[in-house]
């Protein structure tokens, strides 16, 4: 070996250390220790133990099986059961599925909630002041972000998986057959893998080593642990993903595609985003025919993807689709079968610390719960103030895309959608360029140079005032919320400031 003291300058070289020779071999075959060297735990509760949880820390938890999952009520049954108190929970969404919550609120062991949506009897009672701290509602991109920079500070990742080898690598689906669950991309469980302190993969497939291609590799995997059940493929297919056959809903798809075209945002390598939604997603269908028409096609499609997306991939009208979120089963197997449909992360997705996806869309066509005259919408909150919804990716994609189009029928039931003032401010107006409703199409005064085409193109276009007044001819003006003085919900803005809070909704006599 060298002398390292002849070494001239050797002051000037970064200190390393000196070789202290080979380590420890193995030479047993791969097929020997492959099964006494890898990841995998007894149990749940013993994986729990090795992280080293204490009370006070924060979890967290991904949303890709909806309301199919069944691992946040496994996991916080066990952590009640093992004595665990004042935990924060940071799942990137919630379900009606995760109604046990509320007894675990109630009884300590989760105190603090961050998500980007909640929906069912957990976000009723939350409304009604079931929690003493409010509920942080973050966008996807905002998520990812607050993950990345250390706001959002997560111990203990519990992340379920569809298949897994016993050294942690995992995937939404299993190349080794066809019968197990498939919940497709993992995209929002990929921040938590990567920052999180300890990440556990919990999976009811394990699979032979390597579990190729993965989501989420081995190196960001503490341990495995392996169950009988993650949950149910069939609730990952939720109403807000439905093929709509609604009259009302394909007119407003109808006009939407018509507004994208005369905007001049449909040409020969165009990028899109269909958010949930039957109008937002039934939209690609007359995209679909105007593109066969032409002979054109769309460089990528982006986000949460769809059935109706993969065909079109399949058709060969859509060249990429950069899948964050599987939205049903026909998504999830096209992510395994089609060479150029890719799973991205949520950063990679819509954060604004980098150049994201979202920042090249042409297009995104989102729905809305309420628009407002100033254009304004609300994807979070009910017509009676209670917590019905997500944010998901709404701001990030609005922002990002040079044309965000927002659709909505012009009143559901006897309730207006254009009002006045929204209940819940999510996506501001300034991020919105276009609303399409059933009853008339509304250009927001910034952009002066949409509205000119659309009106070129023989499109009517009407104020928002005017279309926000016709609601209110047609169902008049519904009863003001009461609300209390009490924060149940704080609303962040895809860049972690707060854009709005929730207060707990009044119905005392």
């Amino acid at each position: 070996m060298p002398d390292l003291h002849q070494i001239p300058h050797l002051d000037e070289i970064a200190h390393h250390g000196e070789y202290h020779g080979v380590g420890k071999r193995v030479t047993e075959t791969f097929a020997d220790r492959y099964h006494h060297q890898n990841k995998v735990v007894p149990s749940l509760e013993d994986a729990i133990r090795l992280t080293g949880l204490r009370d006070g820390m924060t979890i967290s938890f991904h949303h890709h099986f909806r309301n199919g999952d069944h691992i946040v009520n496994m996991v916080l049954d066990k952590l009640a059961e093992m004595g665990f108190h004042d935990l924060k929970l940071a799942a990137s969404s919630l379900s009606a599925i995760h109604a046990p919550l509320i007894r675990h609120i109630q009884n300590g062991v989760i105190t603090h909630i961050e998500t980007s949506g909640m929906r069912g009897e957990l976000a009723e009672a939350v409304s009604r002041g079931l929690m003493d701290c409010p509920v942080v509602f973050r966008s996807h991109g905002g998520r990812a972000s607050a993950i990345r920079t250390g706001e959002l500070h997560i111990d203990v990742a519990f992340l379920g998986a569809p298949s897994c080898d016993p050294y942690g690598n995992a995937n939404g689906y299993s190349r080794d057959d066809d019968e197990g669950i498939a919940c497709g991309s993992l995209g929002y469980a990929r921040p938590d893998a990567a920052y999180a302190d300890e990440v556990v993969i919990i999976t009811n497939h394990l699979v032979a080593y390597p579990n190729a291609p993965w989501a989420i590799p081995e190196d960001e995997v503490d341990y495995v642990v392996v169950t009988d059940d993650i949950g149910d493929p069939k609730g990952i297919m939720s109403g807000a993903t439905r093929y709509t056959k609604d009259p009302k809903e394909l007119l407003i798809a109808r006009n939407a595609a018509n507004v994208i075209d005369a905007a001049g945002y449909l040409y020969d390598g165009f990028s899109m985003q269909m958010g949930s939604g039957g109008a937002s997603l039934a939209t690609a269908r007359f995209l679909r025919q105007k593109m066969l028409d032409r002979g054109i096609h769309c460089r990528f499609a982006l986000g949460g993807i769809t059935g109706q997306i993969t065909a079109m991939h399949e058709e060969g009208l859509i060249d990429r689709i950069l899948d964050v979120q599987s939205f049903d089963l026909d998504a999830a197997k096209s992510l395994k079968n089609n060479h150029f449909h890719h799973q991205i992360g949520a950063t990679y997705y819509a954060s604004y610390l980098v150049d994201s996806a979202v920042d090249q869309l042409d297009f995104v066509v989102l729905s809305a719960l309420e628009i407002d005259t100033d254009f304004n919408v609300n994807v979070l909150t009910g017509s009676d103030g209670v917590i019905r919804g997500a944010i998901g990716g709404h701001p990030d994609t609005a922002e990002g895309a040079s044309l965000s189009v927002v659709v909505a029928p012009l009143t559901r039931g006897r309730i207006p959608t254009i009002v006045k003032h929204v209940n819940t401010v999510v996506t501001p107006g300034d991020a919105v360029d276009v609303v399409v409703t059933d009853q008339g199409i509304a250009v927001n005064p910034r952009r002066p140079d949409v509205k000119e085409k659309l009106e070129k193109a023989g499109l009517h276009v009407f104020t928002i005032e005017q279309l926000q007044q016709r609601a209110e001819k047609i169902v008049g003006v519904p009863e003001p919320i009461r609300y209390k003085d009490r924060v149940v919900g704080v609303v962040m803005y895809r860049d972690n400031t707060i854009i709005d809070v929730i207060r707990q909704i009044d119905e005392d006599a």
